[in-house]
C-alpha cells in the first residue's frame, strides 16, 4: 500500500524555508513508527533537509531527483517518476510512504491509497503547500482523531483514502 504521510496547516501548507512548519514530538515517533521497516520516498531537497543530511535509518531511502550525476550509495536514486513506480514494484512486502516535498507529494498523490495527514489548527508562515483534499472529490475522509494540544498548537490525526487510485503513469 502507497500512502502519503505529511503535516499541515490551516491552509495546507507544509513547510518553509525548507523546514517543517511545527516539530510535535508525538507526531514524529508516529512518523517513525509508521515509516520504520518500510519504504519512504522523498525529493533530493527533503533528503538533503534531514540531520546531518543522512538516510533514515530502518526504511529503504528512495530519494527522487532530476540530476542524473546524484550519487549516494546508501540510497535509492530514481530520476523520475515512472522509475520510482517501477522501482517500488521490488518492495510489494513493505509499505511505501510518500515523505515530501511539495513536488513529491503532488506526483505521487494519485497513486496513493491513503493519506495520513496531521492537521495543526493554527496558520503559519509557509512557502510550500500540500492540496487541499477537501476540495478533491477523489479523496474522502475515513478516520479523524481526537484533539490533541503541544505547547498551544492544536491538531489532529486526519485519515483519507483516494477513491480513485492510479496505478500507471501515462506520460
Amino acid at each position: 500500500m502507497m500512502r502519503i504521510i505529511v503535516s499541515v496547516d490551516l491552509n495546507w501548507g507544509i513547510g518553509s524555508e525548507g523546514e517543517l512548519l511545527k516539530r510535535i514530538p508525538e507526531d514524529m515517533k508516529r512518523f517513525r513508527r509508521k515509516t520504520i521497516k518500510n519504504v519512504i520516498v522523498m525529493g533530493r531537497r527533503t533528503f538533503e533537509s534531514l540531520p546531518n543530511q543522512a538516510p533514515l535509518k530502518s526504511r529503504v531511502n528512495i530519494i527522487l531527483s532530476r540530476d542524473e550525476e546524484y550519487k549516494d550509495d546508501r540510497l535509492v536514486i530514481c530520476n523520475s517518476i515512472q522509475e520510482t513506480i517501477e522501482k517500488l514494484k521490488e518492495y510489494e512486502d513493505k509499505d511505501i510512504y510518500i515523505i515530501g516535498g511539495e513536488a513529491i507529494y503532488t506526483a505521487f498523490l494519485p497513486f496513493c491509497d491513503e493519506a495520513l495527514i496531521t492537521k495543526f489548527n493554527h496558520e503559519y508562515e509557509a512557502n510550500k503547500f500540500f492540496p487541499n483534499l477537501d476540495l478533491d472529490e477523489n479523496w474522502e475522509i475515513t478516520e479523524i482523531g481526537e484533539d490533541k494540544e503541544y505547547e498551544g498548537t492544536q491538531y489532529k490525526y486526519v485519515t483519507y483514502k483516494n477513491m480513485k487510485v492510479r496505478s500507471e503513469i501515462n506520460e
